[in-house]
């Protein structure tokens, strides 16, 4: 008799367990790759199921049908109305009559032809945003169940840890509270729209050592808790995700997918999720082939079930014949494959497809339109950071205009890795893009149409071609400006220098691109320095010192309006207002490197090597400036309590703007060692020239929580210094407040999310 504890389920869907053979409730945990082929998107992925093998693979149903739209460029209507097909076959011809879910990767924006394509998410980690950002999931959202998709797998909550790692540009932020925060918001905007958010990766992919992609991570229990962790927890519990993806990683010598400490004792049982997990691509049978705990497949299956591991995608290698023959032989308690089915069809209820009919698929879509493209203009626009500025920016109507470097014209360099151009087109380049998306150099000579722009490109993003520096030294020197655009080329497992699989042991520039700049620089014509990247660069040759161009424009993968945000922050017609998510690195060899760090993981006069950022998290320049004081705090707070922190803003400028203000803390002295810095919450605020605003922080204590001596976390009484800056390094503004009482262990009541308010100075309503 099996002991394993079924999860709460509805009448109806335990009616229909209770109806299934072996192989129906099997084929209920699995998904179908049907239009996979022989494409191969990721190495070691195994031998594929080929589409003559649908139909008798649906023969007992299915879980889920595998990116039917995400795979290949297939028009949207046409495989809406196949779908709609499948869906009717799966309700009117199988025994149970049960349809699939049908998911699809939606990290930029639905990953399908003709789709428009958002900025990265380390861009929605520079806007600060996350009113912003929920819009946009749920436009996102709404794209997807016109066409019939019921799960997407996003949003990406690993915490950036080190720079090399390929995926950064997946990520949000090197903070969790910023990175859970607007995490949260998209998972919010995806599912009032109908469709499930999938976390990923749960937890502690980004720790991985050196960077490398499935590198083992060797991170302590602290560093779990306290930093990977938080931003799953606030997406669970305040924002009701229904489905979680397990990390492919290994922490110290557990794979998470292999293993219930994570997927079951943290997130079940301590935060009580009660939805749906979904494997990694491929990583039950990682289980057996790269980490080695399981001798075959029948056993990677039945450690990834007890794991807490409910579906195996894309395809069902294991959790299909490898399982049912272990099972048959009495190795395996059918009592695991029966609770992940209760869970699957508890999802399956929950979006309706229990009742769905499939009458009619949409007679049209615009998956691009102007609703879309006006979210991602915005959203680009509120990304793109300022880093250095002599006075330069904003362009007063130069006459000549060189435009150089590799990515100015280039619309492939404003999407991120995981954009449906760069993930999939790539293999098809005989298939237009399906959508517009301007060059920076376009844009540019619609922002300027009375200045003469010349363009050449310099040099390639990789190799080591320099034979188009002259030319692009002889057109700097002959303008009144030189805006060089330069950065990566998104892409995976070798194509590009960023993105899944494109990790890196150095943080210079790809290929010879620094030098063009320099060589650019040294005409004597001023340089705007234009990045368009998926991972900070260490950039003090352009940050610091003498020969520096004039100004250093930061942009993370904007996206199909990528090219207008930028064009606007250039010319001033937009006001730069991001700032920065991943402080920027001195080196390769300072990594992993956190803003986090504690006083001894900082700049030391006992060792020479210096990894303090060029720049550090949370700077960015504005057009105007503002001046942030007066923060008041109460003495006192009690350790399972809340305080006040208000600070004033004022526009001390000529101009409009908006300032991201930044509230921070520091745990003087604790039980353990706590960090030099520590990010508690942030606000977006415009304002008119010579306007002041109060901003109110209500921030629970929980904010200041941490893994104690015996692995509870806790508030702990003592004194916390708290600033208001421009960046984590700036204390413009400063209060103590003396956490007192008895400590305080947290729990699953406490809250996670500071609240916010603003008023106008002069009007006592709150706003």
């Amino acid at each position: 008799m099996s002991t394993v504890d079924m999860p709460a389920a509805s009448a109806r869907v335990r009616e229909l367990l209770a109806r299934m053979t072996l192989e129906e409730k099997l084929a209920q945990l699995v998904g179908f790759w049907v239009d996979k082929g022989d494409e191969a998107v990721a190495p070691m992925s195994g031998e594929m199921s080929v589409a003559a093998q649908y139909e008798q693979a649906i023969v007992d149903g299915i879980g889920h049908l595998t990116r039917v739209y995400g795979t290949r460029p297939v028009d949207p209507v046409e495989r809406a109305q196949w779908l709609w097909e499948q869906q009717r076959h799966l309700r009117e011809n199988t025994r149970l009559g049960i349809p699939a879910i049908v998911h699809e990767e939606c990290l930029t924006g639905l990953a399908a032809w003709k789709a428009a394509t958002y900025p990265t998410p380390l861009a929605w980690g520079a806007s600060f945003d996350p009113e912003l950002v929920e819009v946009v999931g749920r436009a996102i959202g709404g794209s997807m169940r016109e066409l019939g998709i019921h799960q997407g797998l996003a949003p990406v909550l690993d915490v950036i840890r080190d720079a090399r790692w390929g995926r950064v540009d997946e990520c949000i932020a090197e903070d969790p509270y910023v990175v859970g925060l607007l995490g949260t918001a998209y998972v919010r905007g995806l599912q009032s729209a109908g469709v499930h958010a999938t976390l990923k990766h749960f937890v502690g992919y980004s720790g991985s050592r050196s960077g490398r992609n499935h590198a083992p991570v060797h991170a302590g229990s602290r560093e779990v808790r306290d930093v990977l962790l938080p931003p799953f927890e606030m997406a669970v519990r305040e924002g009701g995700v229904r489905s979680v993806m397990n990390s492919y990683a290994e922490i110290d010598g557990l794979p998470v997918g292999g293993v219930p400490d994570y997927l079951t004792g943290i997130l079940r049982d301590e935060w009580g999720f009660d939805g749906v997990v979904v494997s990694d691509y491929f990583s039950v049978a990682f289980l057996h082939t790269m980490h080695a705990i399981a001798a075959d497949l029948g056993q990677a299956a039945e450690l990834a079930l007890a794991a807490g591991i409910d579906v195996e995608l894309p395809t069902g290698h294991a959790f299909l014949a490898p399982l049912a023959e272990r099972i048959r032989a009495g190795l395996a308690d059918e009592g695991l494959v029966d609770r992940a089915v209760l869970r699957v069809l508890a999802q399956k209820d929950e979006l309706g497809l229990l009742d769905e009919t499939f009458v009619e698929p949409p007679a049209s879509v615009d998956l691009d339109s102007p609703r879309h493209r006006a979210l991602a203009r915005r959203l680009a626009e509120e990304s793109i950071v300022l880093l250095t500025n002599d006075g330069t920016l904003p362009l007063q109507a130069p006459s000549r205009i060189a435009v150089i470097g590799p990515n100015a014209d280039s619309p492939e360099a404003l999407m991120g890795c995981y954009s449906f151009a760069n993930h999939v087109l790539a293999h098809h380049p005989e298939v237009p893009l399906g959508f517009e998306i301007p060059s920076v150099l376009d844009r540019l000579r619609t922002e300027f149409p009375d200045a003469s722009i010349s363009h050449t490109p310099g040099c390639a993003v990789e190799g080591e071609d320099r034979t188009g520096f002259a030319s692009a030294v002889e057109a700097a020197a002959s303008a009144d400006v030189a805006i060089v655009v330069v950065g990566d080329r998104a892409g995976l497992f070798g194509r590009g220098t960023v993105g899944e699989g494109n990790d890196v042991d150095s943080l210079d520039l790809p290929g010879v691109q620094r030098e063009l700049v320099e060589a650019v620089a040294a005409t004597g014509t001023p340089v705007i320095l234009t990045l368009l990247t998926g991972r900070p660069y260490a950039l003090a040759w352009a940050v610091e010192g003498a020969g520096a161009p004039a100004a250093v424009v930061q942009a993370f993968f904007p996206g199909e309006e990528g090219g207008s945000a930028l064009a606007g922050v250039l010319s001033g017609r937009v006001a730069p207002s991001g700032r920065l998510p991943v402080s920027l690195p001195r080196s390769a060899g300072a990594q992993p490197y956190s803003y986090l760090h504690p006083m001894l993981g900082g700049p030391s006069p006992v060792t020479s090597a210096d990894n303090a950022p060029v720049l550090p998290f949370g700077h960015g320049l504005t057009y105007t400036r503002f001046e942030r004081s007066a923060l008041t705090t109460p003495a006192a707070v009690p350790a399972e309590g809340e305080f006040e922190a208000s600070v004033r803003v004022t526009n001390v400028g000529t101009r409009a703007g908006t300032d991201v203000v930044q509230l921070y803390a520091h745990d003087v002295y604790a039980s353990v060692t706590r960090p030099v810095a520590q990010l508690l919450a942030f606000q977006r605020i415009a304002l008119e020239p010579g306007e002041s605003a109060v901003v109110t922080f209500t921030v629970p204590t929980s904010r200041l929580a941490f893994t104690g001596r015996d692995g509870y976390r806790l508030v702990e009484a003592g004194a916390i210094e708290v600033w208001v800056g421009a960046s984590c390094a700036e204390r413009e503004t400063e209060a103590v407040v003396d956490i007192v009482g008895p400590d305080h262990r947290v729990g699953t009541e406490d809250r996670l999310i500071v609240r916010v308010q603003t008023a106008a100075v002069g009007d006592p309503t709150r706003v």
